[in-house]
């Protein structure tokens, strides 16, 4: 942290003062985090120590209400955090990011309710449940948001195979999650499954299920192309049960609480580039630093100085720029009071702005490891542990082609149907 200002604030430039209050609390846990991070990727061990850390330092609650015991803040706290985490541990950048994913399915349903979306004898249920997503956080529980599975389908990125089987009592959930970050760390798994008898959205309940809950294990050790220490290893459900008040079934409350979001999803992914960004802007900073400090043996030239090392520098300084460029204005889209953008323009513009931040950062990554040259191309160095690190944005969730291609079709479709039209009345 800098005298002038917290970290987050290289991303999230006009902080008010309540703002920057809680980016101060984020910089206060980045030396053990920095200080962890060598070790938990060598080992791909998520510290435990980080649960008390961030636990004690309430960072927890950061995006709950302060009604509900939180911090109040908002998605440009939660982007602000997410981007100084990533400047010292990425990983448990990630790990924090899916943890405050977790605030959506508290936040949304009760916008859903005063949106008076809900039938008046589901609105018990539904605030029940949101309100105990809130208050859990703002505790200190740790949540891990587990979705995605390893079941794919050519219509959606998320296909949800988990069943959950009506009993007395509760509910028998079933199935594999295949991606998770903080397993076995976090205290509970909110967990999506469909209801029995439904194929559609309509039937995507959510689930408190317990760390160590009768029936719940842990995939095999995830060893990927990524940020290895997020205990990123996925569950498995066999006949695991949750009681009814640990559960969110109403048929239709997923999609209604999906309609309040401002942007995509559940309206925070941006908070997930900004962990790449961060972690791209510790590269860039670490390849100036050597390259500038470090000098040729015959001339006493900063390394910086040689024409090969300026062009890489001015690409690197090109790119990061562009991913911040592109989170500020889809973070100013999402936050706007009132809002300045249609959920559908924010939408599509996140389809491009992911893409456009991952691969940004990853070239950035990639800048560094061509500067360092090969004495600095080392899996356990700065640059090698950004180029893998950064490597997973390239394919989380989604691929930038795959955005692409979403978005020209979006507005082709928008374009084409412009072409026809009925005629006037008089021209018949």
């Amino acid at each position: 942290m800098t005298a002038e200002r917290p970290t987050g604030q290289r991303l999230v430039e006009d902080m008010t003062d309540a703002e920057r209050q809680r980016a101060e609390r984020v910089d206060a846990v980045l030396p053990a985090l920095r200080a962890a991070a060598e070790e938990a990727d060598r080992t791909a061990t998520f510290p435990a120590s980080h649960i008390e850390l961030l636990r004690d330092a309430g960072l927890l609650g950061l995006v709950v209400p302060e009604k509900f015991g939180g911090l109040g803040g908002t998605l440009r706290d939660l982007a602000a955090a997410t981007f100084a985490m990533g400047t010292a541990c990425p990983s448990t950048a990630l790990a924090y990011f899916f943890h405050n994913t977790s605030a959506s399915r508290g936040l949304l349903p009760l916008e859903a309710i005063d949106a008076g979306l809900f039938a008046a004898e589901e609105i018990p249920v539904v605030r029940a449940f949101a309100e105990k997503v809130l208050t859990r956080m703002a505790d200190g529980v740790w949540l891990a948001n587990f979705a995605s599975e390893s079941v794919k389908t050519a219509k959606a990125n998320i296909t949800i195979a988990t069943t959950a089987r009506k009993v007395e009592g509760g509910w028998i959930l079933q199935g594999e999650k295949s991606f998770g970050c903080a397993t076995g760390v976090a205290d509970y798994y909110l967990t999506s499954a469909k209801l029995e008898g439904y194929e559609t959205a309509e039937g995507l309940a959510t689930f408190f299920v317990p760390r160590d809950a009768p029936g719940v294990s842990v995939r095999a050790p995830w060893d990927g192309l990524g940020m290895r220490a997020t205990a990123n290893n996925g569950i498995r459900l066999d006949e695991v049960f949750i009681p009814e008040d640990e559960a969110l079934a109403v048929p239709g409350a997923f999609t209604k609480m999906l309609t309040m979001s401002r942007g995509s999803f559940v309206g925070n992914q941006l908070a997930i580039a900004a962990v790449y960004t961060g972690c791209a802007q510790r590269a860039y900073d670490e390849t100036l630093t050597a390259t500038t400090r470090k000098t040729f043996a015959d001339t006493g030239e900063p390394i910086a100085s040689s024409p090969v090392h300026q062009v890489l520098i001015g690409e690197m300084t090109r790119q990061l720029r562009t991913a911040y460029l592109w989170l500020r204005y889809q973070l100013s889209i999402e936050t706007a009071e009132p809002p300045i953008t249609p959920k559908s323009e924010v939408f599509t513009q996140w389809r491009l702005g992911k893409g456009a931040v991952t691969e940004a950062c990853f070239q950035v990554a990639l800048g560094a490891l061509k500067a360092g040259g090969t004495s600095a191309a080392s899996m356990g160095g700065p640059a090698g542990r950004a180029l893998r690190d950064l490597a997973m944005g390239l394919v989380m969730t989604f691929p930038a082609e795959r955005g692409m291609l979403e978005v020209a079709r979006i507005v082709t479709d928008a374009e084409a149907n412009e072409l026809f039209t009925t005629a006037p009345e008089a021209a018949r």
